[in-house]
């Protein structure tokens, strides 16, 4: 018999394995993620609600719908968890603000629904960064990664990353709009998926920016990530803006042969300024890797991915959109980044967000072009491994600049393509690096087999944090 304290140590596909031939319990499972989320999460604040009862009752459901023969698929008994931006009904939803302290919504959004019905445990809701705006700057207590107590998980799906590195959850969702799966999957060692902008629907996600807002999961294994994606994926009569197109089955479609496969490496990012010399030769390495699998790898040139970052930027005129009721009522009330962020944005002139929508449109035809000649291309997420949780980035403007130059995901938002981040190497303080990987609208599932090779031919994944 399995101990209870190794449960949480298993993938997903093994904990499924398990649980459909009942040699454990979804119960046991459950009660075995609560005990180390109690002995873990008071110094990792990955979770802001712990749904303890809710959790058990629907584990001891799960178990009684086995005993009947009514399996719901490889998420049946998997508990799982969400960032606190995603509706949950008769949960409270805070999106990392306590303002929202008090908000419980009514219903479930479409992904939780779609969790529930594969037969996923929900666990909890997630620590994230106010609003899902900012990347680094918490409301509540700063989560804090588990390879260094004293660092950044990333953002804004800071608990999504914490809580999946620390085995807190099986698997989780975030929310990426310009990297904020990617992020914490870099810089904790994860498996992070940006879907394709449409891919997933987004009804009850409490919005970041309408344009680039992206559900994804956050997973230790590549398969792993493709078994989530599998559960949430697909058209949503209640999202006007998901697309009608078939969903594949992306775990059973997963395959580790590289040959023949193009592979371009962008040499903007790859060769940045603000990519650090570990991240590069991490990053250069699997490249080799790859091409060791038989890809065909070349360099290939996106000039104006150099300026994704200061597009998105101008384009975030968005974000205080959605909360102009509190910036005229309750501004005091929101976090000092955000105050300033917000206002700052609020007075952007309709000229310069015209100009960034056809800075953006161009960009897009040239990741489209440079998709034309390979079937995906590589460069790093983040340039940097993970910061320590210091100074103030308002009050220190040097900090401010290296942390938000550091992430070079944006691209891939701005042409709303597909794009994934996996563990490629360690620096010399034992911080995990990302490898970062993205393709054309909807070809997640090549997207997943390159990072499923190379997964399958390195073993950074197996690596656990000192937590």
């Amino acid at each position: 018999m399995m101990e209870a304290a190794e449960i949480p140590f298993l993938s997903v596909f093994q904990l499924s394995e398990l649980i459909k031939s009942r040699q454990v319990s979804p119960v046991e499972v459950v009660e075995g993620y609560l005990d180390r989320i109690d002995r873990l999460n008071d110094r990792l604040y990955a979770y802001l609600t712990v749904c303890r009862d809710q959790a058990v009752e629907a584990a001891r459901q799960s178990e009684r719908e086995l005993a009947q023969g009514e399996y719901r698929g490889p998420l049946h008994g998997v508990p799982v968890a969400v960032k606190d931006q995603l509706n949950t009904a008769g949960i409270r939803t805070t999106c990392g603000t306590p303002i929202f302290n008090d908000v419980v919504p009514d219903a479930d959004a479409t992904v939780i629904a779609k969790l529930k019905a594969a037969g996923a445990i929900l666990l909890g809701k997630l620590n994230m960064t106010e609003f899902g705006t900012t990347s680094l700057s918490h409301a509540f207590d700063t989560a804090r990664n588990p390879w260094d107590l004293e660092r950044f998980t990333g953002g804004s799906s800071s608990g999504s990353g914490g809580a999946t590195a620390a085995f807190l959850c099986a698997t989780s969702l975030g929310e990426d709009t310009g990297g904020s799966v990617r992020g914490p999957a870099a810089w904790c060692g994860l498996v992070g998926l940006r879907p394709t902008w449409g891919r997933v629907s987004r009804y009850g996600l409490r919005p970041g920016m309408w344009s680039m807002d992206t559900i994804g999961p956050l997973s230790r294994t590549v398969e792993d990530c493709a078994l989530t994606l599998q559960a949430i994926a697909g058209h949503d009569p209640n999202d006007a803006y998901t697309w009608d197109v078939p969903v594949p089955d992306y775990r059973a479609a997963l395959d580790a042969n590289l040959a023949g496969k193009r592979v371009g490496v962008v040499k903007e990012l790859l060769y940045a300024d603000v990519v650090e010399p570990e991240v590069r030769d991490a990053v250069s390495q699997s490249v080799q890797v790859l091409a060791e699998l038989g890809a065909q790898v070349e360099e290939v040139s996106i000039p104006l991915t150099r300026h994704a970052n200061t597009i998105s930027s101008v384009l975030r005129v968005e974000a205080p959109t959605n909360y102009r009721e509190l910036i005229r009522e309750r501004l005091q009330e929101i976090e000092h980044d955000n105050r300033i962020a917000y206002l700052t944005w609020s007075l952007t002139p309709a000229l310069a967000y015209y100009k960034a929508l056809k800075l953006r449109a161009l960009l897009r035809q040239e990741v489209l072009a440079a998709l034309d000649h390979a079937d995906v291309l590589v460069m790093p997420t983040m340039g940097t491994a993970a910061p320590k949780i210091e100074p103030d980035p308002i009050i220190d403007s040097k900090a401010a600049t290296n942390r938000n130059r550091a992430g070079l995901t944006t691209s891939f938002s701005l042409a709303s393509s597909p794009a994934l981040s996996i563990c490629c190497g360690f620096t010399s303080e034992n911080l995990p690096i990302g490898l970062q990987i993205g393709g054309k609208p909807f070809a997640e599932q090549t997207i997943l087999n390159v990072a499923y090779a190379y997964q399958q031919a390195t073993d950074w994944h197996g690596r656990r944090p000192p937590i």
